[in-house]
């Protein structure tokens, strides 16, 4: 899904429009991945850069970017690494679920110093890092300095966009795969056309010529869900539609979506979204009024 997400188009107008406006790096990046995100971005770090080329430097963010992830859980945390400069992650969430955090930093909040400098050069030499000194002080006050109430702002356009690819998510997961097996989409074809009516893993494999098992294992497959959370996810998008009717009632739209019942419509609308329909579409008035 990460990656589904980076290859959209909403994400790479975004990620190009932020790069230009702000100068910083962005990643989009899956929980518990283990790399350095910046590395190699067009506008990583200069210092960054040269203290990736150390094991301990590399190490040491690494496990910054381990911490800042654990404390960003449900808010977007920033944490300070060895030399003073800013890492921060903003949660991306698909319903209850935590998939991957939008990261950028390597920014300072005031301007570089000598001090700071000096304890930095005093912390690498301490792990025994070979460095050029020279090198590594000109990178350092290459660094992008930003007031503590612009870098805010940044985080909050973060978070913002955040919300933007948490609904967009459930949109990919629903949508066509061009590569997909035909039995695949063929069966999507039929889904979105019974999707009002009661449903059965079963009538669905009949329809498309093939054994239960074999369609449950193929469907899973292609679209990374199952049956059952697929039809949940094509129907919650059917209500989300129904709810730009504000003379709708959430109920109607439940049931004209092909739910069976209330109870059921809200558990799976909250797993789905993060939220319930009430407070979805409290949230889309309000938008809407704006």
């Amino acid at each position: 899904m990460v990656e589904r997400l980076k290859k959209s188009q909403i994400f790479r107008d975004y990620e190009k429009a932020f790069r230009e406006t702000t100068g910083l790096p962005l990643n989009l990046r899956a929980t518990e991945a283990f790399d350095l995100p910046f590395h190699h971005d067009p506008n990583e770090n200069p210092f960054c850069a040269l203290m990736a080329k150390t094991n301990h430097s590399c190490a040491a963010c690494l496990q910054l970017q381990k911490k800042v992830e654990e404390q960003a859980q449900l808010e977007p945390k920033t944490l300070k690494c060895f030399a003073g400069l800013c890492d921060s992650a903003v949660p991306v969430r698909v319903g209850e679920n935590l998939i991957a955090f939008l990261q950028t930093g390597q920014v300072l909040l005031h301007q570089p110093s000598q001090r700071e400098f000096k304890a930095a050069t005093r912390e690498l030499l301490k792990w025994g890092t070979e460095v050029d000194l020279k090198r590594m002080e000109e990178a350092y006050y290459q660094t992008r300095v930003l007031e503590k109430k612009q870098y805010e702002a940044v985080l909050r356009l973060l978070s913002i966009f955040s919300q933007h690819l948490s609904s967009l998510s459930n949109q990919l997961m629903v949508a066509a795969e061009k590569v997909e097996p035909p039995m695949v989409a063929k069966a999507k074809v039929f889904i979105l056309q019974h999707q009002d009516e009661e449903m059965s893993l079963r009538q669905v494999a009949s329809a498309v010529n093939t054994s239960a098992f074999y369609f449950c294992k193929m469907f899973k497959q292609a679209t990374g869900l199952t049956f059952t959370e697929y039809l949940a996810r094509v129907r919650v998008e059917k209500v989300k539609n129904l709810l730009q009717n504000p003379h709708k009632r959430i109920s109607e739209a439940a049931f004209e979506a092909g739910f069976q019942s209330l109870s059921q419509f809200n558990r799976v609308f909250k797993k789905v979204e993060g939220e319930s329909p009430t407070v979805w579409r409290e949230k889309l008035q309000r938008t809407t009024a704006a």
